[in-house]
C-alpha cells in the first residue's frame, strides 16, 4: 500500500531530557533462547563437576564464574571489566541464576586460583558435549583437523614466551593445539602450551588421545585426520596407519632435498585440468622404515614479473609451476584426496571465528591457568553457538569431498545483532512472568522459531 509523505516523515527538533531509573528492563531479550538452550544441556550442573575438588566459595563457586565468562563472551564482550556494563540487566541475571554479578575484582582472584585439574575436567566436559552431538547425528565418518594457533600478548602472562609469530615477531604468546571436528565446525578438545614452542610439541600423544576417547563410544567410526607440513614425522605417520586412521599430512620441500630431484626428473604427468597435472609414488625418506604414498601435483600458474612495466607495451605473461606434496594413506583418486586435504581451510574459519567473534585471543589476566580458563570459555560459547543453530536448523548438505561442515552456520555476531541483543522488559501480570518485547515481526518468528525448535528437541 502506497504511504503519503505526511504518515511517514516527522519533524524532530527537540532532545529529550535524560532520567535513569531502576527498570525491569533488559538489553538482551534474546538471552531467553539461550536460557532454553543451557538449561537444555545442563550446563550449571556439568560445570559444577569440574570444580567439585577446589574449596568452593561461599557465594560465587568457579562454575559460575565460568558460567559467567561464557554468557559475557557471547554476549560479544572482551575485557572483564566490561561486566559493570550489564550487571543490572535482568535477563543477563536470570540466565546466570543469579541477583548480582560479582565483582571483577571477584571473578580475577577467581581464575588465579583455578588448577590444572579444573583445566582438564572441563576439557573433558567439552569433549563430552561434541560426543553426544556424534551420537544424536550418527556419523559413520568424523574428520579432526590438528592445527595450532597464536594468541599473543603484550602482558607479562605466565606461560607466555616469545614464538612464532608472523603477525608480530617478538612478542609474547601462548600457541595451543586445537583439534576441530569438520563436520560440526566445533572444537573438540585443546592442548595448551606456551609460545615458544614447535606445531609437532606433544602432538602425537594429544591425536591419539582424540582418537581413543572417540572409538571408546563409537567404536565403529571412520576417523579420518588433516595436518600441516609441521606434523610431518615417522611416527605420526607410522601411528596412524597403524591405528586403521585415514589420514593426509603435507610434506615439507625444505626437510627433503631428494623431492626436488624426483620432480625435475619426472618427465610424464598425469593431467588433470588445464591447471592441474601430478603423479603418485611409493616413497619414503631414508630414515623411514617403511613406505607410503606420497602425491605429488604441480599447478601452473603465472610468474609475477618484478621488472619496470611500459604501459604502452604487450608483455606476456610467464608461466610456471608451484608445487604441493601430500603423503596419504587413502587409496582414492588424486582428485577426492586434494579435495579432501585442502578442506584444512575450514579450521582456519573456525579459529577466525573463535578470536574475532568469542574473543579467544584475549589474554584476561596474568595466572597461566586463569588464561586456559579463559580461552576455554571462548571455545565453549563458540561450540554452544554452533550447537544452538544445529538443535534449531536442519542440515543443509551431506558429506562432501572437502568434508565441509554439516550445516551452514549463522554467525556468532549476526545472531547476536538481529535475536539476542532485543530491549525488553520483565513483568509479572496475574504472577506470570512476562518478557515482553517490541513487535518487531521478524524478531517475533526469529526468537519463536529458536524456543519452538529447542522445545521439540527436548
Amino acid at each position: 500500500m502506497k504511504s503519503s509523505k505526511a504518515e511517514i516523515s516527522s519533524r524532530v527538533h527537540r532532545i529529550p531530557k535524560l532520567r535513569f531509573e531502576d527498570q525491569q528492563l533488559t538489553s538482551f531479550a534474546g538471552l531467553v533462547i539461550i536460557q532454553q538452550l543451557f538449561s537444555k544441556l545442563e550446563l550449571k550442573k556439568r560445570l559444577r563437576t569440574c570444580f567439585d575438588h577446589l574449596d568452593a566459595s561461599p557465594v560465587f563457586g568457579h562454575h559460575i564464574i565460568v558460567l559467567i565468562l561464557v554468557v559475557h563472551l557471547m554476549l560479544g564482550h572482551r575485557r572483564l571489566r566490561d561486566m559493570d556494563y550489564y550487571r543490572d540487566d535482568l535477563m543477563a541475571l536470570r540466565l546466570l541464576g543469579l541477583k548480582k554479578l560479582p565483582d571483577v575484582s571477584t571473578v580475577s582472584r577467581a581464575l588465579a586460583r583455578v588448577d590444572d585439574k579444573s583445566i582438564l575436567k572441563l576439557r573433558q566436559a567439552c569433549r563430552e558435549m561434541l560426543l553426544a552431538r556424534i551420537q544424536a547425528l550418527g556419523l559413520v565418518r568424523v574428520t579432526l583437523d590438528f592445527d595450532g594457533s597464536v594468541l599473543r600478548t603484550g602482558r607479562m602472562a605466565e606461560g607466555a614466551a616469545v614464538g612464532f609469530n608472523k603477525q608480530k615477531k617478538g612478542q609474547r604468546s601462548y600457541y595451543p593445539l586445537f583439534c576441530t571436528i569438520a563436520q560440526t565446525g566445533q572444537v573438540f578438545d585443546v592442548l595448551p602450551r606456551s609460545g615458544n614452542v614447535h606445531d609437532s610439541n606433544g602432538a602425537l600423544e594429544f591425536i591419539l588421545e582424540c582418537i581413543r576417547i572417540i572409538r571408546a563410544v563409537r567404536p565403529g567410526i571412520i576417523i579420518e585426520v588433516r595436518m600441516d607440513s609441521a606434523f610431518f614425522s615417522d611416527k605420526i605417520v607410522k601411528a596412524l596407519d597403524a591405528k586403521g586412521i585415514e589420514f593426509t599430512i603435507s610434506v615439507p620441500f625444505e626437510r627433503f632435498a631428494e623431492l626436488k630431484g624426483i620432480i625435475q626428473g619426472r618427465r610424464r604427468w598425469r593431467c588433470f585440468n588445464g591447471e592441474l597435472s601430478y603423479f603418485n609414488a611409493q616413497w619414503k625418506p631414508k630414515k623411514w622404515d617403511s613406505r607410503f604414498r606420497f602425491l605429488f601435483i604441480r599447478h601452473k600458474v603465472k610468474i609475477l614479473s618484478k621488472d619496470p612495466v611500459q604501459l604502452d607495451m604487450f608483455i606476456p605473461h610467464e608461466q610456471g609451476y608451484e608445487f604441493k606434496v601430500i603423503v596419504t594413506n587413502k587409496q582414492t583418486t588424486m582428485k577426492k584426496v586434494l579435495c579432501f586435504h585442502n578442506g584444512r581451510g575450514s579450521q582456519e574459519n573456525t579459529f577466525s571465528e573463535l578470536k574475532s567473534q568469542c574473543n579467544m585471543d584475549y589474554v584476561a589476566v596474568r595466572r597461566l591457568h586463569g588464561n586456559h580458563l579463559y580461552m576455554m570459555s571462548a571455545i565453549l560459547a563458540h561450540n554452544l553457538f554452533r550447537e544452538l543453530h544445529m538443535q534449531v536448523h536442519e542440515k543443509n548438505r551431506g558429506t562432501t569431498e572437502k568434508r565441509a561442515a554439516l550445516w551452514q552456520f549463522t554467525e556468532a555476531n549476526t545472531l547476536r545483532r538481529t535475536l539476542l541483543q532485543r530491549a525488553g522488559r520483565l513483568t509479572s501480570p496475574g504472577g506470570i512472568l512476562t518478557l515482553t518485547m517490541s513487535a518487531n515481526p521478524a524478531v517475533q518468528k526469529g526468537v519463536l522459531h529458536y524456543i519452538e525448535r529447542l522445545k521439540q528437541a527436548a
